[in-house]
């Protein structure tokens, strides 16, 4: 395929337009009634068992699928990938966050450099200070220990290190290893997280972690002036340096900061915010948290199949049963955070309207990713999934718990219990209810209607034998080369964010504006008459703000 060549242009995507024609006209009924077709569907690696025999394809649908990828040049371009070329084209740019969990003797080349060693270095970095502030012999201004830590970063510096310190938390060891300290992340602008986050922290005892590359993100650089205000306030502003470490590349603004250079761990620009988690934005903040040994298991390289199958699974779905979104539901509270990430590594990587030549692209890409733990999300939207829209679904199940419960004379433990609804509920998105089975459990005849499932609802499950942070990660890796290999199939940039620009550059307008109003009284202007009205009401309504006011914290 020319690089020009859409992929939508190509013969087996054309097969495949025609392909699932006659598959709407088989009913997952009949296809799970293969059994020779079910063991083919289903994949262990290292612990890790894929079911997707719930997937509306068969062994030919997957051939289809296998010449798809091969004509859009996967395996080419992941090759391209690990190889370090500048596959983010539209900021000149590779893309080597495969390089953060590359084993110390490994070579992985970026502009003709191999990384590996850099990448060691930070680690390196990471595990001395650490250890230091873990064993008390880096201390606050006071002498006290530090055994708070706020993390002040937002989008990929927040969302990925949240859902690895969420699953962490009740992991055994991993718990042990963090009594006595705290994490908290600091990301939304809005100062009640500001205020959710400093309360019950004293200054004296806490450690604040800025995470920006460059060290201007807005949103993230203004929580970090108030945090430095709040510990300047209380041990004045010699103590930052001592309560305050950057995860940046701009050592310059660094130091304009109060930070000392030499308390500032790099990152790289072939390092994309959604995909660092295993870099020293998580790393850091997750290594003070549980120590170095725990967090660096979660770094382990991953083997790439299980991710290719669904990358063209995920594409089948989106792009020839034209499914809009999809559901990540893991059986497991620890995963609560997962979704959350995922949905930014997967709408911010694939939600494009161009090739990455460009081109307009006549078929959709991305998908809109949700989910919650089960079984809170049966309480909360499956009803939709059941019987509203098609929705295809990633089950993930533990088969130990991180904290199992067993109560004398109940039928099943609790895990168990979680556990009957994690494989009943693909079965019954597959198979649903027919309103001759309803008809045959005297089911009242007005009532059948409503009580009918149409069933031939896709997903896959995901089985892991435990929630350790090896796991962890495996997890994390899986997801991540996922969404690359849908993009590499669709032949766009997965790695670039144009989309999160304009509202940031018109928010810069907006905010010269609340400047101008707050301090000079100007009026509103040089927006459309509904911005301006609303605008207008906000500073009318929030008249009593003081134009200049002095630092003013929260408190709770």
């Amino acid at each position: 395929m020319a690089s020009s060549t859409l992929i939508c242009e190509t013969q087996p995507w054309k097969d495949l337009k025609s392909h699932v024609e006659d598959i709407k006209k088989t009913h997952l009924r009949e296809l799970l009634s293969d059994t020779d077709r079910c063991k083919s569907m289903m994949v262990d690696f290292d612990g890790i068992t894929l079911d997707y025999s719930r997937q509306r394809a068969t062994p030919g649908t997957m051939d289809k699928l296998y010449n798809l990828a091969e004509t859009a040049h996967l395996k080419e371009k992941i090759n391209r990938m690990f190889n370090g070329e500048r596959i983010n084209s539209t900021e000149n740019r590779s893309v080597l966050h495969v390089a953060l969990r590359a084993p110390r003797d490994a070579v992985m080349q970026s502009d003709g450099k191999n990384v590996v060693p850099d990448v060691w270095n930070v680690l390196d970095k990471i595990k001395d200070f650490s250890e230091r502030v873990r064993n008390g012999s880096w201390v606050g201004a006071t002498g006290k220990a530090l055994t708070d830590v706020i993390s002040v970063g937002i989008g990929g510096s927040f969302l990925g290190p949240l859902f690895v310190h969420t699953a962490l938390q009740t992991d055994p060891e991993a718990s042990k290893c963090a009594t006595g300290r705290q994490l908290r992340f600091l990301a939304n602008v809005d100062p009640i997280d500001v205020a959710r986050n400093i309360a019950g922290l004293k200054p004296e005892t806490t450690l604040v972690l800025v995470v920006s590359k460059t060290f201007t993100t807005a949103e993230t650089m203004l929580n970090a002036r108030t945090l430095r205000a709040w510990i300047s306030k209380e041990l004045g502003p010699s103590a930052v340096a001592k309560h305050m470490v950057a995860i940046s590349t701009n050592l310059t603004l660094v130091e304009k900061f109060g930070i000392d250079p030499n308390n500032a761990f790099a990152f790289w620009d072939w390092v994309g915010g959604r995909y660092s988690v295993c870099s020293a934005v998580g790393v850091l903040p997750l290594s003070i948290q549980y120590g170095f040994t725990v967090v660096e298991k979660y770094s382990t390289p991953f083997e790439k199949n299980l991710p290719v199958l669904l990358g063209i699974l995920s594409v089948w779905n989106v792009s020839f049963f034209g499914y809009p979104a999809s559901a990540i539901l893991p059986y497991s509270q620890a995963l609560e955070k997962f979704a959350p990430h995922i949905q930014q590594v997967s709408m911010e990587s694939n939600g494009k309207g161009v090739s990455i030549d460009g081109k307009p692209l006549p078929f959709e890409t991305g998908e809109i990713d949700f989910g919650e733990p089960g079984t809170n999300g049966q309480h909360s939207f499956y009803q939709l999934i059941h019987q509203g829209r098609v929705v295809p679904c990633d089950f993930i199940g533990i088969v130990k718990s991180q904290q199992p419960v067993y109560l004398e004379g109940e039928v099943v433990n609790n895990h168990d219990e979680l556990m009957s609804n994690f494989f009943a509920q693909p079965d019954a998105l597959a198979y649903g209810k027919t309103p001759e089975e309803l008809l045959k459990e005297n089911v009242l005849q007005h009532l059948v209607p409503h009580k009918t499932f149409s069933g031939n609802r896709p997903s896959l499950s995901l089985l892991l034998p435990s929630l350790d942070a090896y796991k962890i990660g495996q997890l994390l890796a899986i997801y991540e080369h996922r969404v690359a290999v849908q993009g590499f199939i669709w032949g766009i940039n997965s790695f670039d964010q144009w989309g999160v620009e304009l509202g940031k550059s018109l928010a810069t307008q907006v905010r010269k504006q609340l400047h101008a109003s707050r301090v000079k009284g100007e009026s509103a202007e040089g927006f459309n008459f509904s911005t301006t009205t609303m605008l207008t009401k906000y500073l009318k309504e929030s008249f009593d703000v003081p134009a200049n006011p002095p630092t003013i914290l929260p408190r709770i």
